[in-house]
């Protein structure tokens, strides 16, 4: 068995484990999250899978594979008390645990498919568990949120499709028939197609992923689900399946940019992601609940990424898959620190919690270091990212620097404000928050900042590589 087929199978035998053997069922999930995380670190070891494979690793999916994974474990050890001071009962604490690893099993399907019909569906199966997941409080809000999800992103998945479909027709006279959704063969074929078949393709894709990754226009679900789900399906969801729909993004970017006669993709991504932040950045100054809040701030980030990847170049690239990755550690790492505060005050509005740093100074340092990422302080990856997709912008398209510096601190002041409002303050006595929260939360902060300055060389020869890739 190899091992992408290994990071699939796990989970999903997981997921049937846990709806089957509902016992011990949060311990079981931390010791599946743990074993797929060990086949994660394994696969950067492994060279891209042959030609004609159904999944396959390559330079794009391995560092998203392996920060989905670590997401993934430590959300499963933040979950052990998590779903537990929630008060479900038996019967959705097991169906929670067994749609957290069938999402995680979809995710890692999406990410090391080769085949692009086989990746559509991996996302939209994400999507449903999630979905489930989202709507398990049974309240009218977290009804609308789920509804919401689905209503929206199955417009956006369908548009997708219709991408994926049209990337089929530009290769068929070209790729023999089994081959004909392979990204490998698309690419491949690429600078020989119909460049109007490739154009109208991505245009698909971007706005059917899109709407996945959370970018303007149809970006209204995502605040609602990060505030109506538990906490941690808020945490996967930015770590997981937002970078998910990036990478079906990027695959059409790569495509594109194989063909010289293709339309530049770029301005249209550049524009998705300025319309993104500038519209969070604004939006963020208005929220009152704070997992409203750090929905808002995905769509920012993600906003972001698209940005980078739109002014291109190796610099640009490397610029996004960093901040994809950093994002999604500093993310559910404040979703950690976040749901444990609002379980201790009882509330997730912002003015109800404060004095963190006072009464519970572990959790409430976390939650501020976070959010310090978050709004792009060093010495965290979003630091580096932006500092470089600045540095590209001002070399490259010096009048985008304006927009991108004004989103950029717009959204930074807005995020430090409520920082210093949950953070400090009056001080609210309680009972200390367990390891279980503490871990990840400290283990993220600590990776997020290696990310941004001590860069391993192997990951740093991955992100190369993926920006040669991408063209």
């Amino acid at each position: 068995m190899t091992l992408p087929l290994a990071l699939v199978l796990l989970p999903l035998a997981a997921a049937a484990l846990l709806a089957a053997w509902p016992a011990r069922a949060a311990a079981l999930n931390v010791a599946a999250a743990a074993l797929t995380l060990l086949l994660a670190v394994g696969l950067l070891l492994v060279e891209p899978g042959p030609e004609g494979a159904w999944l396959a690793a390559d330079a794009l999916n391995r560092p998203l594979v392996l920060v989905a994974a670590l997401v993934g474990l430590s959300t499963a050890i933040f979950s052990f008390d998590d779903i537990r001071a929630e008060g479900f009962d038996t019967g959705a604490t097991r169906l929670y645990h067994a749609c957290f690893q069938g999402f995680v099993a979809a995710q890692m399907l999406a990410l090391l498919a080769d085949n692009l019909g086989l990746m559509w569906v991996a996302i939209e199966a994400a999507t449903l568990l999630c979905i489930l997941v989202v709507g398990m409080r049974r309240t009218p809000a977290a009804m609308e949120a789920a509804w919401k999800f689905f209503i929206l992103c199955g417009i956006g998945i369908a548009l997708a499709l219709f991408g994926v479909i049209l990337l089929a027709m530009a290769a068929q006279p070209l790729v023999e028939e089994v081959r004909r959704l392979s990204f490998a063969a698309i690419l491949a074929a690429a600078p020989r197609t119909e460049a109007g078949l490739l154009n109208l393709a991505f245009l698909f894709l971007l706005v059917g992923f899109g709407t996945k990754a959370g970018l303007v226009p149809l970006h209204s679900w995502l605040p609602d689900a990060h505030a109506e789900g538990p906490t941690p399906i808020a945490a996967v969801l930015s770590g997981l399946l937002l970078n998910c729909a990036m990478l079906g993004i990027l695959r059409g970017l790569a495509i594109v940019n194989a063909h010289d006669a293709a339309i530049a993709p770029g301005p249209f991504l550049i524009a998705a992601g300025l319309a993104s932040l500038l519209l969070a950045s604004l939006s963020l100054w208005r929220r009152r609940d704070a997992k409203r809040l750090f929905g808002w701030s995905s769509i920012e980030h993600l906003g972001l990424s698209a940005f980078a990847f739109g002014l291109g170049g190796p610099a640009g690239h490397m610029a996004g898959m960093v901040h994809l990755c950093g994002h999604a550690l500093l993310k559910s790492a404040a979703f950690f620190a976040l749901g444990r505060a609002a379980q201790l005050r009882g509330s997730q509005a912002i003015a109800d919690i404060s004095g963190l740093a006072r009464s519970h100074p572990a959790l409430g340092w976390g939650l501020i270091f976070a959010m310090a990422g978050l709004a792009g302080l060093p010495p965290f990856a979003l630091f580096v990212s932006e500092l470089l997709m600045a540095a590209t912008a001002g070399r490259e398209a010096p009048w985008l620097l304006l927009p991108l510096l004004v989103g950029l601190l717009v959204a930074g002041l807005a995020i430090l404000a409520a920082m210093q409002r949950m953070g400090f303050g009056p001080p609210h006595p309680g009972p200390a928050a367990g390891v279980a929260t503490l871990l990840p939360l400290w283990a993220h902060l600590l990776l997020a900042a290696v990310l941004g300055f001590a860069l391993p060389e192997p990951l740093a020869a991955l992100f190369r590589d993926a920006a040669r890739l991408l063209g």
